[in-house]
Order: C-alpha cells, then structure tokens, then sequence
C-alpha cells in the first residue's frame, strides 16, 4: 500500500520533534574557494611532527529519525612548528577513505558506495592548512580541504598545543555535506540531514614518516 502525502508528512515532523540534531550546537565551518597554500617554515627551521597513537578523525551524521557515529581508520600527516608557535605551524593530514568504518555495518558500506564517499573513485582525502590564528582562547584553523573529489577552502576553531616533544590539536565542528557533492538524500520520510559533525584529535610526535597513524 502506497503511503499518502499527508502521511509521508507527518512521519517527518514526528521524527525531526523526536530527534535531536548533533550539529545544532557546533561551530558551523565557514567554507568558501580553496585558497592558495602559504609559505612553509623552512623544513630546517622548523620541528616536525608526525601524527601518532591517540589521533583520531571521527564524524557523526544524523538523519531525522537517530544519528551515526564514524571515521577513518587510516591516515597520516605531519605537522611543521616555527619557533613552538602554532601560528607559525602548517598542517598536513592524507586520509585513506577506504578505511571508513560507521557503527553499522551495512551502514559502511552504504557510506563507501557512489551514493557518497564513492571510495572506488576517491580513494583519498586531504586536509592542507593554510592560516592559524590565535582566536580567544584558541585558534582559528584554516585550510583546503579535498573530499570526494571536491576541494573547499573551510575554517574552524581548534584547540592547539605545542610542548616540548609533542603538539596536540582538537576540534569539533560542523560541515554541510552538500559542499563536498555528498547530495544523496536519504528516504522521504526518513531524510539525511545536510550537517555533518566533524571530530579531530591530533597527537603528534616526533618521528619518522613511517611512524605516521594508521
């Protein structure tokens, strides 16, 4: 039996009262073109880092009736520090999208087919920074982000710190997936919500490249 329109409706309203969004709270990403990448500190200027045990890219996407929780599995990256001041540093993070994990199973492989990340085609993400600000009692992080093909200039607070033998790095905030051509829709009356929230810990250690997550 087909469901009627005014049925169909009233299925969404019920699901969107009942269901708390998890991006309603986060910094929303300002997105805008991608920019030009800065000068690096000279390699023989800076300390470097690499990305170790403890660092984690997660994200929580949410359609109207509940909300999953994911990441990647796989990644790398380095982190160039000036002189122990994180906004002289730059950020380099490659992320292998075939390694996305969902806490359904059935869920990830959804999430890996073309309907999204289409992992097949665009086996690989990339985050490159290109500013860090101090803002308040953080920083403003901003930088090109490379995602299903799709390359986006997005800025966003984080927490960053350098200490001796270490640099630390958090933050959480929000991106709509719609920017990046993850347009897939979702039921009609169980629709996927443009907001996705993003979830960074980086710990970085010196190190050689091949000490890099993963």
């Amino acid at each position: 039996m087909k469901r009627s329109p005014i049925l169909l409706i009233c299925l969404v309203l019920l699901a969107v009262l009942g269901c708390a969004d998890p991006a309603k709270d986060k910094p929303q990403a300002a997105v805008d073109e991608p920019a030009p990448p800065p000068a690096a500190p000279a390699r023989e200027e800076a300390e470097r880092y690499v990305l170790g045990e403890g660092s984690s890219i997660g994200f929580v996407g949410s359609k109207v009736t509940g909300s999953h929780e994911g990441g990647f599995n796989s990644f790398e990256g380095e982190v160039l520090v000036a002189g122990g001041d994180p906004t002289r540093s730059t950020v380099n993070l490659t992320i292998d999208a075939t390694s996305l994990w969902a806490d359904d199973e059935r869920l990830t492989g959804h999430l890996k087919s073309p309907d999204f990340f289409e992992v097949e085609t665009y086996p690989t993400a990339t985050f490159q920074s290109t500013a860090i600000a101090a803002e308040g009692d953080g920083y403003l992080m901003t930088g090109n982000l490379t995602l299903h093909g799709v390359t986006k200039s997005i800025a966003f607070p984080a927490a960053i710190t350098v200490e001796e033998g270490r640099v630390t790095a958090q933050a959480e905030f929000a991106i709509k997936r719609f920017e990046f051509g993850l347009e897939y829709p979702g039921k009609v009356d169980d629709l996927i919500r443009d907001d996705v929230v993003i979830k960074l810990n980086v710990v970085a250690l010196p190190g050689a490249a091949d000490e890099a997550a993963s």
